[in-house]
């Protein structure tokens, strides 16, 4: 699971997105392969050194009607606010610019780890080009070429020094979720309704939270911990017309969280953004809840509801497992359902399924639905065995990993499903080729 956040950040045309690439798409020890990750998808899964971490590239991001000046101060300025680590990119063939200037002014302000990364530096005649950038004040440059590699490695040995090894203790009686969704879906007015039951008492205990944005609260007998992501609570507008800005925030409530509640405007109805919103949240394996808000405004029949949950099967197959709920931030009506979504959904993320009935299952499976022959062989599992819940993973141990199709995955999956709750959860399994030493007996 990814522990931090690490920022890339610097003036247009440095190589942001080629670093980003460089060190997001190595398939060599550097990358956990998670299915999904594109250069616009804004961040990606980092391995190296046995640590895991989230790298934003805040480049391509475009802001209309704007100037570069507005565009490079809110990358920085975002970025100081959210990551723990950040990547300040400059030109080594260009030198030091008046926007490198600028960002360096605003990153000396910051308390948190700035690497300094001189890239496009791919002859060793371009190294002195870079002691330049020393007049900055930024501590060594790192040379690098995110072109051909040069200099990743050592610049990735950087950021992991300051990445913290600390484990957070994992308190399964407290259920933390966060809100996730595109702007104007009511995540802040959905948050306040969920505080403002009666039967709510808000926690003003100091140090229960991480940031302005954190709640905690009791319902009942249950201890809660509410993320807003819509909670920037900034001056300036520069913070409020920047949409794609907002995934880095996302991102890093979804990964403090073990549930996410994707909220969708159920009067506009689903857009490719809300897909877009959900996909951190599935590549970082939270359990997911699919909450439809607004819906006090939605003229209604007698099929209104279930027509709005086939059409989001249809275009959310990869969620089929996810409870929808349907609310309305602004009457208070219907948030009773939520809290029992999330009582359900948590506890199927800790779910642990005894060994033996799990065979049981998988070998059933097996008897009735063959592996087909893939990649020059048929899979054959042999044992398995749940080695960590949050969520549940399954190891596996097989003949050959490789001839695993992902649609016999699929199936193995829905077999556990239909004999398991595993409501809002997903499923991770691991790939073990079996050897004397894993043989069970």
């Amino acid at each position: 699971m990814p522990k931090g956040i690490v920022a890339i950040v610097g003036s247009p045309n440095v190589g942001k997105s080629t670093i980003f690439n460089r060190m997001v798409g190595e398939r060599s020890a550097i990358v956990d392969d998670a299915a999904g990750i594109t250069r616009d998808r804004l961040y990606g899964t980092v391995n190296w050194l046995g640590k895991s971490f989230s790298l934003i590239d805040t480049g391509g991001i475009e802001l209309a009607n704007s100037s570069f000046q507005e565009q490079i101060r809110a990358q920085a300025q975002i970025a100081m606010e959210e990551a723990d680590v950040i990547i300040f990119a400059v030109d080594g063939k260009v030198g030091i610019t008046s926007d490198d200037l600028m960002v360096t002014k605003l990153l000396r302000k910051v308390k948190k780890p700035v690497i300094l990364a001189v890239n496009k530096i791919d002859e060793g005649l371009q190294m002195a080009d870079a002691q330049e950038f020393y007049r900055l004040g930024l501590g060594k440059p790192f040379v690098v070429s995110g072109a051909h590699g040069i200099g990743i490695g050592d610049l990735l040995n950087e950021v992991c020094k300051h990445l913290t090894d600390a484990k957070e203790e994992i308190d399964e009686n407290k259920i933390i979720f966060s809100l996730v969704g595109r702007p104007n879906v009511g995540k802040s007015s959905l948050t306040n309704a969920i505080l403002k039951q009666d039967r709510v008492i808000v926690s003003n205990i100091s140090g229960t939270t991480r940031d302005s944005i954190d709640t905690p609260f009791t319902r009942g007998d249950k201890n809660y911990v509410v993320i807003d992501t819509a909670g920037l609570k900034k001056k300036g507008k520069i913070y409020e017309s920047i949409d794609k800005y907002s995934a880095i925030r996302a991102l890093k409530a979804i990964e403090r969280s073990e549930i996410v509640l994707l909220v969708i405007d159920g009067e506009a109805g689903i857009l490719d953004q809300d897909k877009h919103v959900i996909q951190y949240a599935t590549d970082l394996h939270k359990a997911i809840i699919i909450v439809v808000n607004k819906w006090d405004a939605v003229d209604k029949n007698t099929n209104t509801m279930a027509n709005f949950t086939k059409l989001i099967r249809d275009q959310y197959k990869f969620l089929d497992y996810a409870p929808v709920c349907y609310v309305s931030a602004l009457k208070r009506s219907r948030i009773d359902t939520i809290f029992e979504a999330l009582e359900t959904v948590h506890n199927a993320y800790y779910t642990r399924i005894k060994t033996s009935v799990l065979n049981e299952v998988i070998q059933d499976a097996q008897v009735m639905n063959v592996a087909p022959d893939f990649n020059g062989g048929r899979l054959k599992v042999y044992y398995a065995s749940q080695v960590s819940t949050a969520p549940p993973t399954i190891a596996l141990f097989v003949n050959e990993p490789e001839w695993m199709h992902f649609s016999y995955q699929r199936y193995l999956e829905n077999r556990l499903r239909e004999t398991f709750n595993f409501e809002g959860t997903p499923i991770r399994f691991s790939l073990k080729r079996r050897t004397k030493s894993s043989d069970k007996k």
